[in-house]
């Protein structure tokens, strides 16, 4: 009598595919781990960049016209703006300047109620 050995039994795969199964289930989980070690790396290196490279200190080299007869009462710099408050003829005017390119960006006046 041949006797004919059968691992599906019961439902059980048989054991070259458990352990195909098993093999493929550790090759996802290391290209899942490169994956995110890439995606790790890739953070730190973008923000080790900007920590780094900031763009060096802004140099201040120009000449920005003021209307005549105008005197200059305070200057205040933030958020990549220079605010300038100006006194032109007893009228107050508040002029902002981006910091890099030194450019107009804004124009407030101040005037008294007749």
């Amino acid at each position: 009598m041949t006797q004919v050995s059968n691992n599906n039994v019961a439902g059980n795969p048989p054991i070259a595919d458990a352990e195909s199964l098993v093999a493929r289930a550790r090759l996802m989980m290391i290209i899942s781990a490169l994956t995110t070690l890439i995606a790790i790396a890739a953070v730190v290196s973008v923000i080790g960049y900007r920590v780094l490279n900031n763009g060096g200190p802004v140099g201040f080299d120009g000449i920005i016209a003021l209307p005549k007869g105008a005197r200059v009462v305070s200057t205040s710099a933030s958020a990549g703006r220079v605010a300038v408050l100006i006194d032109v003829n007893g009228t107050s005017e508040l002029r902002t300047f981006d910091i890099k390119t030194l450019k107009q960006t804004g124009r407030l006046q101040f005037a008294t109620e007749p």
